[in-house]
């Protein structure tokens, strides 16, 4: 069996301490163990990273942006090795590991341009002969905590950036998804990156933990569910880091009664079911506007479910891979259950779904709840598998309500042909991330990632421009030459 370990410092680390299992969801299989660092382990990485520091630091941000540059490279280069270890491990279907590949080299690509990004500012004769400017200053090593469900796309949303605003990093992924990782970290290595500026360890909470108590780690960014995103912000804020934390999410679609229906059941399938619902952007839950938009919606939903293709994520002709453990998806099936108790009405039930040739994956069918309600487990709770609720209402403030009154705030679209409904919608609505006939509205890398409300700790969003501002401390120098032979005497009122 292949052993995963870490890399620190540029090398290959095997621990020899506690291992886990990884196995590939659509089989049902381990054929690796991934090693998990202890205290000790994580404290070397830190080490590395500490001591690279100073050199990196110092590196002009071009150097820095040219390592970017042959990454993207690499990356485009290995794209299909790159993607069959996401299926691999995480179940999704390779076209979908492609999408979230390409998301991640697009990180790669903005951060190329830390030259312009990183020049501050400057004012000449702010004052009498008193020149000022601000510097972006790296804040040294930071740490990056990232989710199994996007094991190649989110960590390229946060370490390429942390490291070219002249940081360097202690990553940490997924122990469920880690084969990836490793092979990007290496592929970082081979495009120039100095030892010890990008180190990698796989672990658990005592990894999590250790980068969240030592003191050398000034920041750490953190992408899973919501319970443990709260966790990881006041654990590590309590210890005096900057901390942005992304957690979960139970994203609503309005489905007006003048929306192009055809589309807005097409759009729905695909953020619902894509990568088996395992999306903190999916949409879980459909709010349709009227009586009669809401039985349409739901006929639509239904006939589309029925063909729907679930299978191995090796093959590109399915649509839906399997879900990340048994354990998980006892858990989404547990949910189904609940729901049905509740008196929801199941519509479309895939708790008993088998594929064949692979009756020990971890396999579900999409489902389909109409006439939820507010109360139910199933819409108060992120579900994170194949199932997709439909509320009905009244009216868009109605629907709206809803969306405002839940504690998750992340993402949320509105389906209708009415700009003005639109407009309030998209100036009202209490989340972070709005669509407007686009379901999965994820911002692109020169725009920033993340939600309002109990989806997101911390004052600063994901990648993009905030990024600049969560990965370096702003300083700013005012500076004077008096003349030659001028002396000034005390001054005791405030300059001005």
């Amino acid at each position: 069996m292949t052993v995963i370990g870490h890399i620190i410092n540029g090398e290959q680390v095997n621990s020899h301490g506690r291992t886990q299992a990884v196995f590939n969801p659509a089989t049902g299989s381990s054929e690796r163990s991934v090693q998990l660092a202890d205290a000790d382990t994580v404290s070397q990485a830190i080490s590395a990273a500490s001591a690279a520091f100073p050199a990196w630091r110092n590196t002009p941000p071009l150097k820095r942006a040219r390592v970017m540059y042959r990454l993207k490279e690499l990356l485009e280069r290995h794209a299909d090795k790159i993607c069959e270890l996401v299926t691999d491990e995480h179940g999704k279907v390779l076209n979908d590991a492609m999408g979230e590949l390409q998301r991640g080299i697009e990180n790669v690509e903005y951060a190329t341009a830390a030259p312009e990004l990183l020049k501050g500012e400057h004012s000449k004769n702010a004052g009498p002969a008193i020149d000022a400017w601000s510097e972006f200053q790296p804040l040294g090593v930071v740490a990056a905590i990232t989710p199994f469900n996007f094991p190649a796309m989110v960590p390229l949303w946060m370490w390429p950036m942390a490291v070219v605003c002249g940081n360097c990093v202690v990553l940490k992924p997924s122990e469920r998804a880690p084969s990836v990782v490793k092979f990007i970290v290496e592929l970082a290595h081979e495009a120039g990156l100095p030892k010890g500026v990008l180190n990698l360890i796989n672990g658990d909470k005592e990894a999590v933990d250790t980068l969240l108590t030592d003191q050398r780690v000034q920041a750490v960014s953190f992408v899973g569910s919501t319970p443990i995103a709260e966790y990881v912000y006041q654990e590590g804020s309590r210890h005096g880091k900057r901390v942005q934390a992304l957690g979960g999410a139970k994203n609503h679609a309005i489905v007006m009664p003048d929306a192009d229906m055809e589309n807005a059941v097409s759009s729905l399938i695909g953020a619902a079911f894509g990568s088996c619902g395992e999306r903190c952007m999916a949409i879980s839950v459909a709010v349709a506007v009227g009586g009669a938009a809401a039985d349409q919606l739901v006929a639509g939903l239904s006939a589309a479910m029925t063909k729907i293709k679930t299978g191995t994520g090796r093959d590109n002709s399915n649509d839906m891979g399997p879900l990340i453990t048994s354990a998980h998806r006892d858990k989404v099936r547990q949910f189904v259950d609940d729901g049905v108790s509740e008196g929801a009405t199941l519509v479309v039930d895939g708790r008993a779904l088998s594929v064949a040739d692979h009756p020990d994956g971890f396999f579900m069918g999409p489902c389909l709840f109409d006439h939820v309600t507010p109360s139910m487990r199933i819409y108060r709770e992120e579900i994170f598998g194949p199932v997709l609720c439909v509320l009905r209402a009244e009216s868009l403030e109605e629907a709206m309500n809803l969306i405002n009154d839940h504690e998750f705030g992340n993402g949320t679209c509105i389906f209708t042909r009415d700009g003005e409904a639109a407009r309030y919608f998209s100036d009202h609505i209490l989340v972070g991330m709005v669509g407007v006939n686009v379901p999965l509205p994820v911002p692109m890398a020169f725009h920033s990632f993340g939600g309002w409300k109990r989806s997101l700790f911390g004052d600063l969003s994901a990648y993009g421009p905030d990024a600049v501002r969560f990965y370096t401390r702003r300083k700013t120098i005012t500076q004077r030459w008096p003349s030659s032979g001028v002396r000034e005497g005390a001054q005791f009122t405030f300059p001005s």
